[in-house]
């Protein structure tokens, strides 16, 4: 299966450059090669059928060919080693704590900005900044309860911070079903393996959220907060409401009545101490943000200015979302923590800044350009691959507006085997994972692994033709290790190859 596998220059997770398997990928590429081509296809119809039956999907807005669309899932397992993990999993419960200070300091003392260690100007030009947060301390000094950060790795194997998600982070619903449909459709390939579990992360969530509960409240009445069935991660919305044992409502079941926000039920009006809320800051009160809003609850900021009811995410901390302060985490990990930065951030130029902008005029066909405020990878220019209007185009948006664009270079990210058409080749990822912030700073093993699917293709995103894959935090096994005996190795295979 691997005889004609290439991945060039880049570094691939699963083979090395001589083609033998890495250090702890050696079990599955062991598995794999058991298997015809004709088996594997098989599986990985039976993995679409699952997907398919268990109503795994997502929006696509404005799709012509129908909004509701399959998630895309390939069957070939990530491998992320443990201590490779442990290093991942330090340096993002660090970048948390510390976005956690910026966000209250920025809405409160603003040391940050008095000290010359983040520019007021760029606090005051960010989109996402909301004035109607001044001087709100959320419950414990939590502001992001639920992060998503996507990481990359670069050709020399570094994990890099690619940006952070803080305000509505979607795809943890991903994981925990890919990990369940792999189960399912491969259950012997997980033998042998010891593959960190992520089941428990919908009870290390509600834990999360009755933990932000406001003070005096011992069992919260928690809910989570969807736009409705329309919305792109609806399914997640109700994914996690169901496995939390929670309810799942929209802003029309919600009412504020004096200090409290209440639900409608058909007994009555019951309290509501948490929302656990996945709808952007602007449609939350249209008394408070937009006034056309429909998705949200009126009066609802008030109530959570006095303390007595609970946001998670915090209202506001999209601040720290932008793409220019992004930029400055390096550095607000030093000031707030005294520590330098455990997972690097990707070398990015600030356009706003004269000297960083004329250096990417200069550099547009290298350059990798990003809007400040965008998502789901709409807006970004790959200089490398962008024909001459679009690079033109950059320009002049460049030049009409620097404050809205970041520049970095061109990152040549990991592969990992991926099967497509019977066939086993390489394919880019990025990975996403999911941190929870409550009493203690959580971080859900492997997280959510995106697959460009296209050849060539960097752009991971589902909306824009990428899929997903299990990922494997992998503990090494000397028991299971590759040297096994040739009769238990032989044995294996043959429970694996009989699977139906």
């Amino acid at each position: 299966m691997f005889e004609n596998y290439e991945c060039g220059f880049l570094f691939d997770e699963a083979i090395q450059a001589e083609g033998a398997p890495r250090p702890g990928a050696e079990s599955l590429i062991q598995r794999l090669q058991s298997l015809s081509s004709e088996e594997l296809q098989r599986r990985q119809r039976m993995a679409d059928a699952t997907m398919l039956n268990l109503g795994i999907t997502f929006n696509v807005y404005g799709h012509e060919g129908g909004t509701e669309k399959i998630f895309p899932f390939d069957i070939i397992p990530r491998i992320v080693e443990q201590q490779d993990w442990n290093h991942i999993e330090r340096g993002l419960q660090q970048r948390i704590r510390a976005l956690n200070l910026f966000i209250d300091d920025l809405y409160n003392d603003q040391k940050v900005v008095k000290d010359h260690v983040f520019p007021r100007e760029l606090l005051e030009t960010a989109a996402t900044l909301r004035p109607q947060c001044q001087g709100v301390h959320p419950h414990k000094g939590i502001w992001c309860h639920i992060t998503g950060t996507d990481l990359v790795r670069d050709r020399d194997g570094t994990f890099y911070v690619l940006e952070d998600n803080l305000r509505v982070p979607s795809g943890v619903s991903y994981v925990l079903e890919n990990r369940e449909v792999m189960k399912r459709i491969f259950p012997q390939v997980f033998g042998g393996l010891s593959i960190a579990p992520v089941e428990n992360y919908p009870e290390k969530l509600l834990g999360t959220l009755q933990h932000c509960a406001p003070p005096g409240i011992d069992q919260p009445n928690i809910v989570v907060l969807t736009p409705g069935i329309f919305n792109s991660a609806y399914f997640e919305h109700s994914f996690l409401a169901q496995q939390m044992g929670v309810e799942l409502v929209q802003g029309s079941d919600l009412a504020v009545v004096g200090d409290r926000v209440y639900m409608r039920t058909t007994k009555g009006l019951k309290r509501v101490d948490v929302i656990y809320r996945r709808i952007d800051d602007d449609f939350l009160d249209p008394l408070c943000f937009r006034e056309d809003s429909a998705l949200g609850v009126p009066g609802l900021m008030d109530v959570y200015r006095k303390g007595n009811v609970s946001l998670a995410n915090a209202p506001g901390n999209g601040v720290a979302d932008d793409k220019a302060v992004y930029a400055f985490v390096p550095a607000l990990i030093k000031y707030y923590l005294g520590e330098d930065a455990i997972l690097p951030n990707v070398p990015t130029y600030l356009c706003h800044k004269r000297e960083d902008r004329q250096y990417v005029l200069d550099h547009l066909a290298e350059m990798v350009v990003k809007p400040t405020n965008e998502s789901g990878g709409y807006g970004i220019v790959i200089g490398p691959k962008a024909s001459r209007a679009e690079l033109d185009d950059a320009r002049q948006k460049i030049l009409a507006n620097p404050r809205n664009f970041v520049a970095q270079p061109l990152l040549h990210l990991s592969t990992v085997p991926t099967l497509i058409d019977g066939a086993i080749e390489a394919r880019h990822v990025d990975l996403r994972p999911f941190v929870l912030c409550g009493e203690d700073i959580y971080v859900l093993p492997g997280g959510l692994t995106r697959v460009a699917l296209k050849k060539g293709s960097t752009v991971v995103n589902s909306s824009q033709g990428g899929g997903s894959k299990d990922t494997w935090v992998v503990k090494r096994n000397g028991t299971h290790a590759p040297g096994m005996n040739g009769a238990a190795q032989r044995q294996s295979q043959s429970q694996l190859a009989g699977v139906t």
